[in-house]
């Protein structure tokens, strides 16, 4: 399998993954936020911010999966790259807030990570190389430099 084809697969599994999880959020905060990691939710009216972050996770998605489906390859790995930073900032929530370390290590800081490897190889794969021309250019005549 190409790496072009296995950086399409990650890229994609990102997709689904937080085009899910942010669904989730929208439609049923109140049972999807228990596995974000914090300890304690927000009393009273609360699920609006929960809300908020689920429609931060579907937007965040669709802007990958417009860069995947336009064929914008490198600007697909380099917002994976700064996307990636969403996900250290929900780990650094989780911690800051005392919250589930298994949680923040496992879930955000893991999907954060692989978010970089799989942005880097899609900018590995996507690099350009300056190749050597195969012939030498053609250099003016004698003459034709003396005109």
């Amino acid at each position: 399998m190409s790496l072009r084809k296995i950086n399409t697969v990650l890229a994609a599994a990102f997709i689904l993954f937080i085009l899910w999880f942010g669904t989730e959020f929208i439609v049923s905060p109140e049972t999807t936020a228990p596995g974000f990691g914090l300890p304690s939710w927000p009393s009273g009216d609360g699920d609006g911010f929960l809300i908020i972050k689920g429609i931060r996770d579907v937007v965040l998605a669709l802007v990958l999966g417009v860069l995947l489906v336009t064929g914008h390859r490198r600007a697909l790995g380099l917002v994976l790259l700064v996307e990636a930073l969403a996900a250290y900032g929900d780990m650094a929530t989780v911690l800051a807030h005392h919250g589930s370390v298994a949680t923040a290590l496992g879930v955000h800081c893991l999907t954060a990570t692989l978010m970089v490897v799989n942005g880097l190889l899609i900018l590995r794969e996507t690099r350009k190389v300056a190749a050597a021309p195969a012939t030498p250019a053609a250099q003016p005549s004698q003459r034709a430099r003396a005109q």
